[in-house]
């Protein structure tokens, strides 16, 4: 773990969840330091479940970070400060399958903890997988959810235990 991060405990964060995910965003990240893939976010979520404090995120089959998400045990969830949006966009809009995301950003990767995560973030959560749900659009209440889905391709959505909380 980098000198410039400290653990914390993620009771005690200041952050709003809806304003650090739905508008400030977030890389969902998994992988190895040889291996990995970052994508932008804006859905997800914290609390608890199964007497864990856990967060949610939901990645569609058809993303590269997809494949990684699969294979690893552990996924990050990097919070960077608004000077970074471009730096999220760019992620956001560009695939690791044809694209070298870190050159394209000037971000540094950390590999620690079983996945890896950004030293420019400014919040940090490390989980580990630990429940998947493919979404199911027969079960959507409110129809109009399926606005979200022109192409038919459904999430899946990784609850994670947060291990590890970090910050600066």
């Amino acid at each position: 773990m980098s000198d410039e991060f400290i653990e914390a405990d993620p009771e005690e964060l200041p952050d709003n969840p809806f304003k650090a995910i739905g508008s400030q965003w977030m890389l969902v990240t998994a992988g190895t330091a040889e291996s990995f893939n970052t994508m932008t976010a804006s859905w997800g979520g914290f609390g608890v479940m199964w007497a864990k404090k856990i967060c949610t995120c939901v990645v569609r089959p058809t993303r590269h970070t997809y494949g990684f998400m699969e294979k690893s045990p552990m996924f990050s969830l990097s919070f960077f400060a608004e000077e970074y949006k471009k730096t999220l966009l760019f992620c956001g809009t560009h695939s690791g399958r044809d694209t070298d995301k870190m050159a394209g950003t000037g971000l540094t990767p950390i590999a620690g903890d079983e996945t890896v995560y950004f030293k420019e973030a400014r919040l940090v959560f490390l989980c580990r997988k630990i429940y998947t749900h493919d979404i199911d659009p027969g079960r959507f209440i409110d129809p109009a959810i399926e606005a979200n889905y022109p192409l038919k391709d459904y999430h899946r959505m990784y609850v994670g235990e947060i291990v590890k909380c970090i910050t600066k």
